[in-house]
């Protein structure tokens, strides 16, 4: 891996492969890109590596199937296509038949698929880096995938840094007909859109008995423990269910300690034993680093969590993790305006507000490059969310399709795992579909989240919570912004402030003047703005001798890249 260490495949396997009539020397090359694979299926036309043991969970005249997430399906999933498989086990698949060879992801996408489409054939793989061996040199820089990270710290679409190499989207599956030869992209809509929720007067102890049954197959787990709702409901039904719970907590690095105060409260409550996890602020440059390469530069969050991450790869353990609880229970992100809105266009507004990083304490942006960046994200955010258009739950699911899956999954699957396996409560089947059927009226202000609390531990529901903010807070110095990360984070910065006029002449200034003035950026919006523009300077510093042009497209004769594939064809070929 480039400048670092491939991630050890422990829980989950790495793979990669390619469909259609690729080409073996191609293929060679990609399987020895990455981590140390072997063949595990090579047919006409299909192919599969894998880093660990991969055995069919379908293997008769009619396919011969495999997954690689992190449950695997039963022996008669499959019997009715891709889609069921990808939705009851949330897992990307190869499915080879006679006819055609099938490669899926999971119904949410929260296992990556990255691929390159080389004619007909396509090769793919579960990180981005392998495939740069196949991709077209120099790199061509994908800046709208960029202009997303920026304004909202994660991509949308099938974007990656790289033009070449793209994601398949969640419930996508690119198929290869033997008989037709040709290749096609299959996008269906997951159950959650095809069947819209329907109030039935959901309680919350139905919602805690869900989680019970969602945590049935584990025994000894790790719940990392914060202030917040997520982690303390969690906790609070495995502790109920008498597993063997240990809780961690960390600094999140926003500039508040009040997580692991809150965190100890909870914990001495459960009566479970709890560890502080330490940050040291003179390893935050090398952290940082360590999180933006582990996750390919796909996200400006997560620095913080680097030393969590490690202990917990020593430790071994499931991790239970809350993703989607706020989408889903508080409607996290969804604003009031957004849920009043009275047209589909003002509501799709609203919400991209809240997704999208606030304005800093100085403009950062150049003018040009902010009115680009603006109408890329809105329409790649109306694209990426179309199929959910006038849904009950457009809202929530809008957030957890973009946000949730690009942006804040990366943390448990890429960090955490895939050492060790992440354990997701919320998006259970049974329980997403109970969640989603509550009235978003319902959860303003968490009020049906606090019903489930209740009903979960009351005396836990009732300890002090950073999901109310007007408590007080004890505030301590933010490691990311502390002498040493400045001193990084201003390197970066000059690295970044090479692209013509991605900057603002206020953000030149701050660059000209020196780390210092670093300390300015200490708001929750401006420090978001830095740590983007930080990442893109750390991804031109390592890839940059292998780029192309870096001639903006809103510099110059600069063209803009691309739209995604709608579906329904082919990916445009390398």
């Amino acid at each position: 891996m480039r400048n670092g260490e491939w991630p050890r495949f422990l829980a989950r396997p790495y793979v990669c492969g390619a469909i259609g009539p690729y080409d073996p020397a191609k293929l060679g090359l990609l399987a020895r890109s990455g981590p140390a694979v072997t063949a595990v299926h090579t047919g006409r036309e299909a192919a599969l590596f894998s880093s660990g043991p991969l055995t069919p969970y379908r293997a008769d005249p009619g396919a011969t199937a495999y997954a690689w997430g992190d449950r695997r399906p039963a022996a008669d999933a499959g019997a009715d296509g891709w889609l069921p498989v990808a939705e009851a086990y949330e897992t990307p698949g190869l499915i080879d038949a006679p006819g055609e060879v099938t490669l899926h992801t999971g119904a949410f996408g929260l296992v990556d698929v990255y691929y390159l489409a080389d004619g007909d054939a396509v090769y793919f793989a579960g990180l981005i880096e392998p495939l740069l061996a196949l991709a077209r040199r120099p790199y061509r820089v994908n800046w709208r995938a960029w202009a997303a990270i920026l304004k909202l710290t994660y991509p949308l679409l099938d974007d990656t840094p790289y033009d070449d190499v793209k994601r398949l989207p969640g419930a996508t599956a690119l198929i290869w007909s033997r008989t037709g030869r040709r290749l096609r992209l299959d996008r269906r809509a997951p159950w959650w859109v095809r069947r819209e929720p329907i109030d039935r007067g959901v309680t919350a102890r139905d919602m805690v008995a869900l989680l019970h049954r969602a945590l049935e197959p584990y025994d000894r787990v790790l719940v990392p423990v914060s202030g917040g709702y997520d982690s303390r409901l969690l906790a609070s039904v495995a502790v109920a269910r008498g597993m063997d719970v240990e809780s961690w907590t960390t600094s999140p690095d926003d500039g508040l300690d009040t997580d692991i105060d809150f965190a100890r409260y909870i914990t001495r409550e459960l009566g479970i034993p709890h560890r502080i996890v330490p940050q040291d602020p003179a390893r935050y440059p090398e952290e940082a680093l360590w999180v933006a390469r582990r996750l390919e530069y796909l996200t400006s969050h997560h620095a913080w969590y680097a030393p969590f991450a490690r202990e917990v790869h020593r430790a071994g353990r499931p991790v239970v993790d809350g993703l989607a609880g706020g989408p889903l229970m508080k409607n996290f992100l969804i604003s009031s305006d957004a849920v009043a809105a009275g047209t589909g266009a003002a509501r799709r507004e609203a919400l991209l507000a809240s997704l999208a990083t606030g304005a800093p304490h100085i403009p950062v942006l150049g003018d040009a490059a902010r009115e680009w960046i603006d109408d890329q994200v809105r329409t790649a955010f109306l694209q990426a969310t179309s199929m959910l258009h006038g849904h009950r739950a457009e809202l929530p699911l809008s957030v957890l399709h973009t946000r949730t899956v690009r942006g804040i999954a990366r943390s448990p699957l890429g960090l955490a795992g895939p050492e060790v396996t992440p354990v997701f409560p919320f998006l259970h089947p049974e329980f997403f579909e109970a969640a989603l059927s509550v009235p978003v009226s319902r959860k303003e202000g968490g009020r049906f989240y606090r019903e489930i609390l209740r009903a979960a531990n009351p005396r836990v529901a009732a300890l002090p919570s950073t999901n109310e903010p007007l408590l007080p807070n004890r505030r301590v110095p933010l490691r990311s912004n502390g002498p040493v990360a400045r001193e990084w984070n201003h390197r970066m910065l000059v690295r970044a402030a090479e692209i013509p006029g991605l900057l603002s002449p206020q953000m030149l200034e701050v660059v000209e003047a020196g780390p210092d003035a670093l300390t300015a950026f200490g708001s929750w919006n401006s420090r978001f703005w830095l740590r983007a523009l930080v990442l893109f300077g750390a991804w031109l510093t390592d890839y940059g001798e292998a780029l192309g042009d870096l001639t903006p497209p809103w510099h110059g004769d600069g063209a803009a890249p691309a739209a995604a594939p709608r579906g329904g064809t082919a990916p445009a070929p390398a």
